[in-house]
């Protein structure tokens, strides 16, 4: 999938793909206006959204209601070094939520495929060229 990541301006950062163009901001203590998510913010946001994919799935394929459903994303952060170091999603289920299927619909969620990319991360090649 190839990306346009563009500066519209401030502390702006957009992302560029297809029909879609994600926006990035910054708070105002980093120089931004708080428009928009941060970046960081957003890769956060992609673990839970994408658990969220798997649990819809799951639901889906056995005809199980989604009202009540919701998943609860917690991010620890180290003090020592600042980093992210665990992430919890907690996936809520109604009262009448069928028992044999609480395990289950946690082991699709685990199946995302963030976390999957996160547990082999692909290589990250940065380089500059004139245009």
């Amino acid at each position: 999938m190839e990306m346009e990541i563009t500066f519209p301006g401030g502390a702006r950062v957009d992302a560029s793909f297809g029909p879609f163009v994600v926006q990035t901001d910054q708070p105002p203590a980093g120089g931004g206006e708080g428009s928009a998510p941060t970046p960081f913010a957003l890769f956060l946001a992609s673990f839970g959204t994408c658990a969220g994919i798997y649990v819809l799935g799951f639901l889906r394929q056995r005809a199980l209601a989604t009202e009540g459903v919701r998943l609860i994303q917690r991010a620890r952060r180290n003090p020592a070094t600042g980093m992210t170091d665990q992430v919890e999603i907690e996936i809520l289920l109604p009262a009448d939520f069928p028992e044999k299927y609480r395990e289950a619909v946690v082991r699709a969620a685990e199946q995302c495929a963030v976390k999957k990319h996160l547990e082999q991360p692909p290589a990250i090649l940065v380089t500059a060229h004139p245009v």
